[in-house]
């Protein structure tokens, strides 16, 4: 069974259209599948987007969220687990790449990214470049991240020491533990935070989450303090 584990704060407008596309994507592929929805906190109507759609609820207040996510984790019952960003659509050949690279043996993986609607120019450049350079490094964007449940143990999931750039550090230790692959076909982020924020404070934040053990991805109140932390994850 594949667990599609997605946390969400306040994702009421975003959230339907993620899961429907879960929901269309694993069908089409034909695995048995569950949603896994937890819900860090929200003061509006994320967990009943959650339950309409049929999704598991997990209600918890880390805000945080490698803490989410792990959270969401310990209630999934599948064999193997897809993080995926509650502003996220991901398809179904997407789906069938990451089954095709579990049954080759991959722990763990991510994909390309792309994002809605229009953005600056400086993120239109700047995107393939990135892409290239995960995929080279062999690193998942924090948006879609997967992995099986043995390696998710084995690694002790996400480390929650880290309130930026969780992503990276994470796939370097499924890295350390198995073949990790960056798969070509590409999810669809919101691209809301490229449209409401300054070329300046996106690339600053790019910058410094690339940094894994820079002070700054360790410290909640720097992280919440930048809206935009998760414009890239």
């Amino acid at each position: 069974m594949i667990s599609f584990i997605v946390p969400a704060y306040n994702e009421e407008r975003l959230l339907g259209p993620t899961l429907d596309a879960l929901h269309a994507a694993a069908r089409a592929v034909g695995e048995s599948y569950e949603l896994v929805v937890v819900d860090d906190g929200s003061t509006d109507r994320t967990a009943l987007v959650a339950q309409h759609r049929g999704a598991l609820p997990v209600s918890v207040a880390h805000r945080q969220i490698a803490a989410a996510r792990n959270s969401g984790a310990r209630a999934a019952r599948g064999e193997l687990f897809i993080f995926v960003d509650a502003d996220t659509i991901v398809y179904e050949a997407t789906i069938r790449g990451v089954v095709d690279a579990w049954r080759d043996g991959a722990v763990g993986g991510g994909a390309a990214v792309e994002f809605d609607g229009t953005v600056p120019l400086y993120a239109r450049l700047l995107l393939p470049v990135l892409v290239r350079l995960f995929r080279a490094a062999r690193l998942a964007a924090g948006c879609f991240l997967f992995c099986t449940r043995s390696a998710f143990v084995a690694v002790n999931g996400f480390d929650e020491a880290f309130f930026g750039a969780e992503e990276v550090v994470m796939s370097r230790a499924l890295k350390r533990h198995g073949k990790f692959v960056v798969l070509r076909q590409a999810v669809t982020k919101s691209g809301r935070k490229l449209r409401t924020h300054s070329a300046r404070e996106i690339l600053m934040v790019m910058c410094r989450l690339v940094r894994v053990h820079h002070p700054w991805t360790r410290d909640r109140h720097a992280i919440v303090a930048w809206p935009v932390r998760s414009v890239v994850g």
